[in-house]
């Protein structure tokens, strides 16, 4: 896997889902975009990508100091794992006692984002950025809005149904709300400003 994939397959897509056959590759090029553009909303709902990095990669970070723990508190990108993490700080030498948060994410399925220390600017190093395996809240997600951008050709005017039936739909110009559903507020990683 790689950083920021696609989240489902065109075949997830295809069967059940759109009750399309797996064998008819007529539509894959567009379908394919639509998986694309709906792995990116989840993303840019969440505010982050469920992907991990495939080799070792340094990250630079400033920390807030915290009164009340009276530490370095830093927001770091998703870490999956503490193996082989290297913290160093701004003069390249080691820090140590560096503590990863939320101290049980893991055993939660959720990654660590925050790390705490001494040291005010840090260097990260690890080959564990991101997540080990798409969360299957983020595969039903996309699952749900790659499906509505398919279907979306057949309301091009963003109206689905018959006014004479009384059954006139204007769809929406955002994210599906099952989707915000299905991803709640677990998945979301709240942004501050930097």
């Amino acid at each position: 896997m790689a950083w920021a994939p696609d989240y489902i397959t065109l075949a997830q897509l295809k069967s059940p889902r759109l009750d399309m056959d797996p064998m008819d590759t007529s539509e894959d090029a567009e379908l394919a975009t639509h998986v694309t553009a709906a792995s990116r909303a989840v993303d840019d709902w969440c505010h982050r990508q469920f992907g991990k990095v495939d080799t070792s990669e340094a990250r630079y970070y400033e920390g807030v100091w915290d009164v009340r723990l009276c530490t370095y508190v830093h927001e770091i990108d998703d870490l999956y794992s503490a193996t082989g993490l290297a913290v160093v700080n701004s003069t390249g030498a080691a820090v140590t006692g560096s503590t990863l948060w939320p101290r049980n994410a893991l055993l939660k399925g959720m990654v660590h984002t925050q790390l705490r220390c001494s040291a005010p600017c840090i260097t990260v190093t690890s080959s564990f950025w991101g997540w080990s395996a798409v969360p299957a809240p983020a595969v039903e997600a996309t699952l749900i809005q790659a499906s509505r951008l398919a279907k979306r050709k057949a309301s091009p005017f963003g109206v689905a149904g018959s006014p004479s039936q009384g059954s006139e739909l204007r769809l929406l110009a955002r994210l599906d709300p099952d989707v915000v559903t299905t991803l709640g507020r677990q998945w979301r990683r709240e942004v501050w400003a930097r």
